[in-house]
């Protein structure tokens, strides 16, 4: 592989995250860090399995019309993934600028709720729907990171995908009262854009009313066993 590290950009339990170039072109590799405590061989498929599983996600996700990185290069062997980096700044960043309006924001959420809909709508939950891992560039949500994504039919995965970041936003940005309101409207309102939710290969994806539904059913069941 022909990449070149400039930067590292996170240090996690799973992988290990630089940014730099692949044949002069801005990318990010994920390489994977083995786990001392499982079986060599097990920890080798274990890595190998949801490496592929995060490539094959990406590609489907961007050949459906979203904005989420290119795959570039796999390497099963060396335990590397090689996607495009894309520009933009953190939600986080953004939601934590004092330069940030209540325009902007509410906008701005309303438009990863749509990103987020869209998501689900090819039958795929993120898994860690922080905002860490949107991207906000002008007009554009980029979503990165599916290390932990998912194909799902089951309302109850969508539900939690919205409810992680509900409780982000809640934790990370308690200055921005109601974000997760923004977000839900930009999530129905893409469905009125759209159309009624699609049937699959795998069945039918749940409609945004359904997802929403069960984000507030999860929501009642936290706060009572919490």
């Amino acid at each position: 592989m022909a990449f070149m590290p400039t930067e590292r950009l996170h240090l996690g339990a799973e992988a290990e995250v630089w940014r730099g170039e692949w044949f002069g072109r801005p990318a990010v590799r994920k390489q994977r860090r083995p786990r001392s405590w499982r079986h060599p061989n097990l920890d080798h498929r274990l890595g190998v399995r949801r490496m592929i599983s995060e490539a094959r996600l990406l590609i489907r996700t961007r050949k459906a019309g979203l904005s989420v990185p290119s795959v570039w290069d796999l390497d099963y062997e060396g335990g590397q993934l090689i996607i495009e980096h894309l520009g933009g700044r953190p939600l986080i960043d953004v939601l934590n600028d004092e330069a940030t309006t209540d325009d902007e924001a509410k906008a701005m959420l309303r438009r990863v709720g749509a990103s987020v809909r869209r998501l689900h709508r090819v039958a795929t939950t993120h898994g860690d729907l922080s905002s860490n891992n949107i991207l906000i560039e002008g007009e554009t949500v980029h979503l990165i990171d599916f290390g932990l994504a998912s194909v799902e039919y089951d309302v109850e995965r969508f539900g939690i995908d919205l409810h992680v970041l509900d409780e982000i936003l809640g934790a990370s940005h308690p200055q921005w009262e109601g974000a997760i309101d923004w977000v839900i409207e930009g999530y129905l309102a893409a469905e009125d854009e759209l159309g009624p939710a699609p049937v699959l290969q795998g069945g039918a994806v749940p409609s945004a009313k359904e997802v929403h539904a069960r984000l507030e059913d999860i929501r009642t069941r936290v706060r009572y066993h919490g």
